[in-house]
């Protein structure tokens, strides 16, 4: 398949543009030719010298990310930035990117991936940003301890060993969840202001531990990475319902 015809796929699936005034991410072909033939694609959350590398030596002609290389602009292309792009282009690896695309889609979003792991029902946007939203809240069919949604989110995600930290000033038994993955704390005064029970987020910050305490809210915090595996896998079982041979490649970070 033609590179140019997956990125279109891509990007009409994941709306691209619609996030282009929100997104400090440049979402899209971030590296690439006009025409790349594609037979084997790579999808790792981010892009990095280590699954840039692994791309490379497993033969990927594209790479699949969820954090990019390109925030607001390249500048030089030197020293760490230099470190990936090179063997990019070295070995003729091209790279698509989506960040708040990925976070944002109602059924491929790693927000959605949480919400699926969790059997949340009722499910509506949540997380505003400008005319859009990165994640999502809904209901489980049954209260829920703290203690055992702790441990389904520890067995599930990939935190490197590191665990699932809770911030447990709410109910006992949670019901309403709202969840933006990665770095979601920024969103605790929605969750407030919606009254869930918790939010589910990857990092904190060291505010939200008594905004959460003083509300009454319980945060749970996967780890950036851990929440955010859910959306570059579901781009890859589209690779594969397309015909292409994929590959994951697991880099986690435990943050």
């Amino acid at each position: 398949m033609d590179l140019s015809e997956i990125v279109s796929r891509y990007d009409d699936e994941l709306r691209t543009s619609d996030f282009a005034d929100v997104d400090a991410s440049a979402n899209g072909l971030q590296v690439g030719p006009d025409e790349h033939e594609v037979e084997s694609v790579a999808f790792a959350v981010d892009a990095a010298e280590q699954t840039i590398e692994a791309a490379a030596d497993g033969g990927a002609d594209l790479l699949v990310t969820h954090h990019g290389l390109s925030w607001g602009g390249i500048e030089r292309v030197t020293g760490r930035q230099y470190g990936r792009i090179a063997p990019l282009i070295e070995n003729d690896v091209a790279l698509y990117v989506s960040h708040l695309p990925l976070d944002a889609h109602p059924e491929l979003g790693n927000a959605a991936g949480i919400a699926d792991l969790l059997g949340l029902a009722d499910r509506e946007p949540f997380g505003e940003l400008g005319p859009e939203h990165i994640g999502q809240r809904g209901r489980a069919s049954d209260p829920i301890p703290v203690d055992r949604l702790r441990e389904t989110l520890e067995t599930e995600l990939d935190h490197f060993g590191q665990g699932v930290r809770v911030l447990d000033f709410g109910p006992e038994n949670v019901e309403d969840v709202a969840v933006v993955t990665g770095s979601g704390v920024d969103w605790l005064d929605e969750a407030i202001e919606k009254d869930v029970d918790a939010l589910i987020t990857g990092e904190g910050k060291q505010k939200a531990y008594h905004e959460a305490r003083e509300a009454g809210l319980t945060v749970f915090l996967g780890g950036h990475y851990a929440t955010e595996t859910f959306g570059v896998q579901s781009l890859q079982a589209l690779a594969d319902d397309w015909g292409l041979e994929t590959t994951y490649i697991d880099a986690p970070t435990g943050l």
